[in-house]
């Protein structure tokens, strides 16, 4: 066959690449083609924080496609719409595309297959481009997916992954192929300030010296909020610029106890895109409904603004989440504790919290986004839904010592030691010179309201 097309989508790589690597195999010439849906701005998944880091990668996609040959085409428009006329254009055979797991990548997908057909065309659909193990190959006996992520694991675990593919030497494009400019970064007014760059070759970089200097002692430091002693690949993860599949293979070549915890949140990662995959309607609506009778947002809407500013009166939270309006990205731990104290002590739904960090999150992935709200929340796959997370409890364990604190709340920069999680338990005096709020809800108090509510259901 003379020319097929790549469909690119969360997969913004050249290295590791099977759909890639198929259409090279299988033609002459590949046509590399990014569709900008406007479906996507439309249902608010057009973020300005994504967008920086979209334009970023598929800058870094072009410059890679050009080292060897090739280039990237831009179109903007209904994928389905434009997929059909790069094909006509180039004479197209076939399109390689990766698989995902949203019911509106599912519908993309089924509708391309038509109208592909319908011109006489193929549609190849390639599994573990953006899992390690894609999300249909392991069920239990008794469930289309896995409910529980340690039976997950086990299974996970004991799978062999395929070889990662090395970036292609050569990528013929054809002649006559329109495309449109490159996207540019929004405007630096309307980012987060601290924004990571994004790009494969930033992604690989970072990678390399995550697994040289950081991966080791990550099983003892990953919950460390001062230490930020994570690998910072999310972002990565979530536009395709790193393979999940390349990264557990070099995760596992490094050994030792902290890359294999390593290795398990990246297993993590698949059991939530495998859920997802089999319950679609969980990215907005409960997997396991409490009937939860939720303040709703006009209700609580002085403690969810207080929320989202990060000045709820409780450092640890309002640091996290102060930390997310900065860079576009959050501590795992600071994730779960601000979930938490929103869904369990506000007893806010999920979901406002879920679009908030959806707002901002640089990589703010359906799956994992959504899913992990409702683990938080009681209503997702969490053994234990009643489970609290107290935030001076948390501060305590994982910044002792109040250095997180302290980096993103510097009202309470003066405080010394400990004393920085609990600023109402300072004297009068002290306190009132303090410009920071007095805490929005009593802890016993929220936890009382939590455990009211779930007893009437």
């Amino acid at each position: 066959m003379n020319v097929s097309v790549v469909l690119f989508t969360a997969d913004l790589r050249v290295h590791d690449h099977p759909p890639l690597r198929a259409a090279l195999d299988g033609s002459r010439h590949v046509v590399p083609l990014f569709v900008r849906d406007p479906a996507v701005d439309a249902a608010g998944f057009a973020a300005p924080n994504r967008l920086a880091f979209l334009a970023d990668c598929l800058h870094g996609l072009d410059a890679e496609l050009r080292r060897r040959g090739g280039r990237l085409v831009v179109r903007g428009g209904d994928p389905v719409e434009q997929v059909r006329e790069v094909a006509r254009e180039a004479d197209a055979g076939e399109v390689h595309l990766a698989a995902d797991v949203s019911g509106f990548a599912h519908r993309r997908e089924e509708r391309l297959r038509r109208a592909l057909a319908a011109d006489g065309r193929r549609l190849h659909v390639h599994d573990a481009v953006t899992t390690a193990v894609a999300p249909g190959a392991l069920t239990p006996s008794s469930s289309d997916h896995f409910a529980v992520f340690t039976p997950y694991f086990r299974q996970w675990s004991r799978q062999r992954l395929r070889a990662p593919l090395g970036a292609p030497r050569a990528v013929r494009v054809p002649d006559g192929v329109a495309s449109d400019e490159l996207p540019s970064r929004p405007a630096a007014s309307e980012l987060s300030a601290g924004l990571a760059p994004g790009g494969e070759a930033e992604g690989r970089g970072r990678l390399a010296g995550w697994l040289r200097s950081g991966a080791a002692a990550y099983g003892e430091r990953h919950d460390d909020l001062a230490a930020d002693a994570t690998s910072r690949l999310s972002p990565h993860l979530h536009f395709g610029t790193l393979s999940p599949a390349e990264i557990v293979h070099l995760a596992r070549d490094a050994g030792g106890p902290g890359a294999e915890a390593f290795v398990r949140q990246l297993a993590w990662r698949d059991f939530h895109r495998q859920v997802l995959a089999a319950r679609p309607a969980a990215a907005s609506a409960d997997y396991r409904t409490k009937h939860d009778r939720w303040r709703s947002e006009r209700s609580a809407r002085e403690d969810v603004d207080a929320w989202r500013e990060g000045r709820t009166g409780y450092p640890v939270v309002d640091a996290a989440m102060r930390q997310l309006l900065h860079e576009g990205w959050m501590h795992n731990r600071g994730r779960l504790l601000t979930a938490s104290f929103l869904t369990k002590t506000l007893y806010v739904d999920w979901r406002v919290g879920a679009r908030h960090f959806l707002r901002y999150l640089v990589d703010g992935d359906l799956a994992n986004n959504q899913l992990n709200w409702q683990w938080m929340a009681g209503t997702g796959t969490d053994t234990r839904p009643g489970r609290v997370l107290n935030p001076v409890t948390q501060a305590r364990r994982y910044d002792p010592d109040g250095t997180y604190v302290r980096r993103w709340v510097p009202e309470l920069a003066g405080l010394e030691g400990p004393a920085v999680h609990e600023p109402w338990k300072l004297p009068g005096p002290a306190r009132a010179a303090l410009d920071y709020p007095d805490p929005v809800v009593d802890l016993s108090d929220g936890l009382a309201r939590f455990k009211r509510a779930r007893a009437r259901d």
